[in-house]
C-alpha cells in the first residue's frame, strides 16, 4: 500500500505532520511526500529516520520525492521514548526565542499547532508574563491551546500577569492561576519544558 502526502507549498511544521498523520493510518506500507524546499527535505526525513523507517529521496526539477518505508508498528518506538504526560510547558513569552519578534511569533505557532498534533501531550502548560497573552481573545494559538485542552491538557495562566497587561477579561481558554499553585506545578513535574 503507498499513500501520496503532497506538501508543496507547506511550510514547516506542516509537511512533517502530514506525513506522520499518513504513517500512522497505515500499518505496513509507503508513504511518498512530495515537497520543494530543502528545509522541508530535511525535516521529512529525519522524522522517518527517528522512527527507524527505510527512507529515500529522489530529486526532480527542484522537488523531493520522499518515499518511507513503515515496516513495523511506532507504537513500540514512542513507548520508548517515555512519558511525555508528566511535563509542564512553561511558556513565559508570546515569543519563541529572543531576537527577531516576527521569527519569534512563526516559531510560537509553529510549535503549539505542532503540540496540538501530537498523540502524546503534557500534562500542563503554564502562561507567565507576556505568555499569557497567547491564552487569551484574539491570540495566534487559541486554537490549538483550544485542541490541546481538548485533549485533557490542563492550561493555566498567571492571574497577576493578566491582571499587569489588563486581558483577566480577555481570557479564553483555561484558567486563571495564581503563584503558588504555579510553582507546585513546576515542583510536582517529571519534566519542565521552558519555551
Amino acid at each position: 500500500m503507498q499513500t501520496t502526502v503532497d506538501a508543496r507549498g507547506l511550510g514547516c511544521p506542516v509537511p512533517v505532520i502530514k506525513t506522520k498523520k499518513a504513517l500512522d493510518a497505515i500499518a505496513v506500507g509507503n508513504v511518498l511526500t512530495i515537497v520543494d524546499n530543502m528545509i522541508a527535505k530535511e525535516n521529512v526525513t529525519k522524522l522517518a529516520k527517528s522512527l527507524h523507517f527505510e527512507c529515500h529521496v529522489v530529486e526532480d526539477n527542484g522537488e523531493f520525492y520522499i518515499d518511507i518505508s513503515k515496516n513495523t508498528d511506532t507504537e513500540t518506538i514512542i513507548e520508548k521514548k517515555g512519558d511525555f504526560f508528566d511535563s509542564v510547558v512553561l511558556c513565559g513569552s508570546d515569543k519563541f526565542g529572543a531576537g527577531d519578534d516576527d521569527l519569534g511569533d512563526i516559531l510560537i505557532k509553529g510549535y503549539f499547532y505542532t503540540l496540538s498534533e501530537l498523540d502524546v501531550v503534557p500534562q500542563t502548560i503554564v502562561f507567565l508574563n507576556s505568555g499569557v497573552k497567547l491564552a487569551t481573545e484574539g491570540s495566534k494559538v487559541l486554537k490549538d491551546l483550544k485542541a490541546l485542552e481538548s485533549k485533557g491538557v490542563e492550561i493555566v495562566s498567571c492571574g497577576t500577569c493578566l491582571d499587569f497587561y489588563g486581558l483577566t477579561s480577555s481570557l479564553s481558554v483555561g484558567g486563571i492561576s495564581n503563584m503558588y499553585t504555579i510553582v507546585e506545578h513546576l515542583n510536582n513535574s517529571m519534566k519542565v519544558i521552558k519555551l
